[in-house]
């Protein structure tokens, strides 16, 4: 038999499982062998050989969100632990946390969210490769669907931006002046730790917060004026590489049906069959814990189980998982003739919600954070959605014209969000492939909308939107399209599942450093946080990448496995990514220098690198002299001297001929 070797073995200090690419210089020494920080790729496939991480222990998931369900997954997995003894615990009746997707074409459909993905979401296509897919033979995974779906039908849009009641307007460029790009590269120059409680509207630009990017940005991912800008510096690093194509979605890649159909269902199934016990109507609320000096055990779960106060005990060797905080809690439903009433204070969820397990954390020690800093004002992190379950009407025809493909083809139809920039709401509405549910009759179609700002009155209802029924919404949106005049016929034949949700971009708040917690807080010896309110390195947060990154590093630190988690893509430091972006930023246009790196690289290895210049003869020295004198003033001999500079380079990387 072959030995196992120790995990110890050659092990000169603390193994790191969360990597940081920005922590300071990478390279290769004696002392350090493993790969980049950032690497990706099948060499980060390795499974820790197993030794006795997971005898005797067992494993307790408060949540059956993304993130709970991954943790659960790693602990099989890269673990070894066996499914019987993981309990999934969640105070709904269905899992999938904020990953839903339910109703029927009687009552309507509905969905609170959808997911715009791209190819570098490591974290979920690291699990979903392992992952069975619900409709393909055995063996092919979720992963395998979702290739085979978006590679046979490239998803852009051809009306991402629209105004003045049913026009579509320019979305070719992001409409940024020279000033407002140096915005933009300075944000990206600066460190993370100046940036604590800083919003986006106190660094940008009024007229910044007015161009076809910012409506690009803000309702692509849900950021309002007076979010952190943090973390918006955090997304713009982590999808750097999709910037240019931010106008039209190329950039993005969407799944098959809705959030709970394409992702919930198969990972649930995965480990239900392999012995993964799931306890629904069990509110967890707090945890008992054993503090010794600096060090935090949790002893026992408290937690409401149907209705009444029960503590599940947890075994020294045992694991706990927690979410910390809800992005969905408290929501509130409406339809056609009601409109969602609240439940929850602006300042204070109650002891009631979701949010009271992270409240409790945070009254032990400092090291759990601030769940205030994000459950604090909803009337900041409020917006509302709306599931539309159509059938043919004035709308569709309308839809029709402003889709890719015909809607009941099966293919991308609106290729993403549609955006009303004159909308007093910022309504933004979609149109996915069609069916977006299994059980879909052929005739039905289901769009989702929604909006950010919740306290302004509508263009053609007069109220803001968390007032409206689903009629009154509808209304509204037919009015941004220029069909009001059909809307007796489109609500005839349209029905609307309203979900206000009001901690929905909570986790995008101002924070400082401190306010979340680690994924392992110091001094956790079973304990790890999961979720959007944790602390990673460089992630960025409202993704389910970001959820199951948190799981992964639960998982490999409490159970000490010599894995390492790798920090975001790296994409990001690839000087093609920068020089896309560069010119994506620049309107499209050639950034400045551009025409003189073509001077220098054109006709060698790296010429591909550079994007194509717009025109034939951008390369004249007419035009290369002009860039020139941009950089260098108008001296023409300076100028001279350069261009003549650039040739002999040039002709030094070609080579000179021998004499």
């Amino acid at each position: 038999m072959t030995k196992v070797p120790s995990l110890q073995a050659d092990n000169n200090g603390p193994f790191k499982v969360e990597n940081d690419a920005t922590a300071g210089y990478w390279g290769y020494n004696p002392e350090n062998t493993l790969p980049p920080p950032d690497m990706m790729g099948a060499y980060m496939r390795n499974r820790p050989v197993p030794a006795d991480q997971v005898e005797g222990r067992k494993a307790w998931i408060i949540g059956s969100g993304i993130a709970g369900l991954a943790a659960a997954f790693y602990m099989i997995r890269d673990g070894g632990m066996p499914g019987e003894n993981i309990t999934v615990l969640d105070a709904m009746n269905v899992a999938g946390g904020s990953l839903d997707g339910a109703g029927n074409p009687d009552d309507g459909y509905i969905i609170r969210g959808g997911r715009e993905m791209n190819w570098n979401y490591d974290n979920i296509w690291d699990m979903f490769q392992d992952v069975q897919a619900l409709e393909l033979p055995k063996g092919f995974s979720v992963l395998d669907e979702y290739r085979l779906v978006n590679d046979a039908d490239p998803n852009y849009s051809k009306a991402r931006l629209m105004h003045k009641r049913g026009e579509i307007r320019d979305f070719s460029m992001l409409g940024l002046t020279r000033s407002q790009q140096w915005e933009l590269v300075r944000l990206l120059l600066k460190r993370k730790e100046d940036l604590d409680d800083i919003t986006i509207e106190q660094y940008f630009s009024p007229g910044f917060l007015e161009t076809n990017f910012w409506f690009f940005w803000r309702t692509m991912f849900a950021f309002e004026n007076w979010h952190s800008l943090l973390e918006m510096k955090l997304y713009m690093h982590r999808l750097l590489d999709d910037i240019d194509g931010l106008n039209d979605m190329s950039a993005l890649v969407f799944p098959k049906y809705n959030q709970y159909d394409s992702f919930v269902r198969p990972l649930i199934d995965h480990l239900r069959q392999r012995g993964v016990k799931v306890q629904f109507n069990t509110r967890v609320y707090d945890l008992e814990m054993r503090v010794a000096g600096d060090t935090y055990t949790v002893t026992a779960i408290r937690a409401e189980i149907g209705g009444k106060d029960e503590t599940i005990t947890v075994g020294p060797n045992d694991v706990v998982f927690a979410l910390t905080g809800s992005m969905t809690e408290g929501t509130a439903y409406g339809d056609m003739d009601h409109a969602p009433v609240l439940e929850r204070g602006r300042h204070e969820p109650g002891d009631a919600s979701e949010w009271a397990l992270w409240k409790n954390l945070a009254r032990k020690s400092p090291i759990f954070g601030k769940p205030e800093k994000f459950y604090g004002d909803t009337d900041k992190s409020m917006w509302e959605s709306v599931t539309l379950t159509c059938k043919p009407s004035p709308f569709v025809d309308k839809l029709k014209e402003l889709s890719v493909n015909d809607p009941y083809s099966g293919k991308t139809v609106t290729g993403g969000i549609i955006t009303f920039t004159d909308s007093n709401w910022v309504m933004s509405f979609t149109c996915n492939r069609q069916p977006h549910f299994p059980n879909q009759p052929d005739d039905v179609l289901v769009v989702w909308l929604y909006a950010l700002l919740m306290r302004e009155d509508g263009n053609y209802i007069k109220k803001p939107m968390p007032a409206c029924t689903g009629r009154e919404i509808i209304a509204e949106l037919c009015y941004h399209l220029g069909i009001e005049q059909h809307l007796d016929t489109v609500v005839a034949n349209t029905k609307a599942r309203l979900a206000l949700m009001p901690y929905i971009t909570s986790m995008f708040m101002p924070r400082a450093a401190g306010d979340r917690p680690r994924v392992v807080p110091a001094g956790c010896t079973n304990l790890a946080l999961l979720g959007q309110f944790v602390e990673t390195s460089n992630d960025i947060i409202f993704t389910m990448d970001s959820s199951v990154r948190t799981a992964r590093v639960g998982v490999y630190t409490l159970l000490g496995l010599r894995k390492q988690v790798p920090d975001i893509s790296p994409v990001q430091y690839d000087i093609r990514t920068l020089l896309k972006a560069a010119r994506a930023i620049n309107n499209n246009a050639p950034f400045p220098g551009e025409r003189l790196l073509h001077r220098l690289l054109d006709k060698t290895y790296y010429a591909h690198i550079l994007p194509p210049l717009p025109d034939k003869d951008s390369t004249k020295p007419g035009k290369l002299e002009s860039e020139i004198a941009e950089f260098f003033g108008d001296g023409r001999q300076t100028v001279t001297r350069l261009v003549g500079w650039l040739d002999k380079v040039r002709e030094n990387f070609r080579g000179r001929k021998q004499d």
